[in-house]
């Protein structure tokens, strides 16, 4: 499955990572993970997309 896919289940608007569509805001993997950065996950910025993997040649 490669980048053209726009899984419209999976929002996402990070740009540099190598599943973020080529064409629109969604993510193309079938799905993704999210973890906690540590155990306190009262706040937004505790979370992460743990499927997120950098672009290459990006940055």
């Amino acid at each position: 499955m490669g980048t053209e896919f726009a899984n419209k289940a999976i929002e996402c608007s990070i740009e540099n990572c190598k599943h973020h569509c080529c064409c629109a805001d969604y993510c193309s993997l079938e799905k993704i993970k999210v973890g906690a950065r540590d155990n306190d996950t009262t706040k937004l910025h505790c979370t992460d997309c743990q499927s997120f993997a950098p672009k290459q040649g990006c940055c």
